[in-house]
């Protein structure tokens, strides 16, 4: 019994470890009423006191909850057959993108972390948009570049993000399918990190203790969501994202 509980104390005894709680459940938040940003918030300042390695692995396993909180949900508002075109082609490319992360030193993959997480965050804030409706291998490149990102970086959101809020789908539509995406994807990725030795015990217990306020943050989330308050909701999850970035930053070390 003890050397069950071992890696949970462990995970709880990382120095600011109540922070990482705190992100998690704001990152929750963020994710039931916008349908994105969680790893945009989470990622930041999680590598601030775990590993890059550790905070992509326990995030992954965090997102067991929204998997099965909001999922159900969204999943009959998305477009399934996209949906799933882009899961597939995105678990294809994850293995490279984890070997990148594996093949670089931490404050590398720190400062890639960030620099993905500002480049989206300016996007989105400055309204960038494609304007042609995607064909099949656009959304296959998509679904590819996505994995690779997340692999490397845990944020499986910026690209999806900014491919999906550029399409002429609802906004509630447009959030399902990102919902889905990024749960299902993030879920999938578990067994691809096991087979690559990523998924230790610390790394898993601390996504599992992570499930807690992440999937009460996005039920709380999933209750605010109100197609009609698009502007606001997206206002506050930029607001956070920089914030999470400013937090994140190596310099405070």
């Amino acid at each position: 019994m003890t050397a069950f509980l071992d890696p949970f104390s462990t995970a709880l005894a990382v120095p600011g470890v109540q922070w990482v709680f705190l992100i998690t459940f704001l990152a929750g938040l963020v994710y039931g009423f916008a349908g994105f940003g969680a790893g945009l918030v989470f990622m930041p300042v999680a590598v601030a006191f775990v590993s890059v390695e550790v905070a992509v692995a326990a995030f992954a396993v965090s997102a067991i909850s929204s998997a099965i909180t909001l999922v159900p949900r969204a999943w009959g508002q998305c477009n399934k057959r996209t949906s799933l075109v882009m899961i597939s082609t995105a678990l294809i490319a994850v293995p490279l993108g984890l070997w990148t992360l594996r093949s670089n030193d931490l404050t590398t993959m720190r400062w890639a972390v960030l620099a993905v997480t500002a480049i989206t965050l300016v996007a989105l804030v400055t309204g960038w948009r494609y304007k042609t409706e995607p064909k099949p291998a656009v959304r296959v490149g998509v679904g590819l570049a996505t994995g690779y990102v997340g692999g490397a970086t845990g944020l499986l959101g910026p690209i999806m993000i900014l491919f999906q809020l550029g399409s002429q789908d609802s906004v509630q539509r447009s959030r399902a399918n990102t919902l889905v995406f990024l749960s299902v994807t993030s879920t999938l990725m578990l067994p691809v990190m096991y087979l690559m030795g990523m998924l230790g015990s610390h790394a898993l217990a601390l996504g599992l203790l992570l499930t807690v306020p992440y999937g009460l943050g996005g039920l709380i989330g999933q209750q605010m969501f109100d197609p009609t308050r698009e502007a606001l909701y997206r206002n506050v999850a930029y607001g956070i994202i920089a914030a999470a970035i400013i937090m994140g930053l190596p310099i405070y070390d």
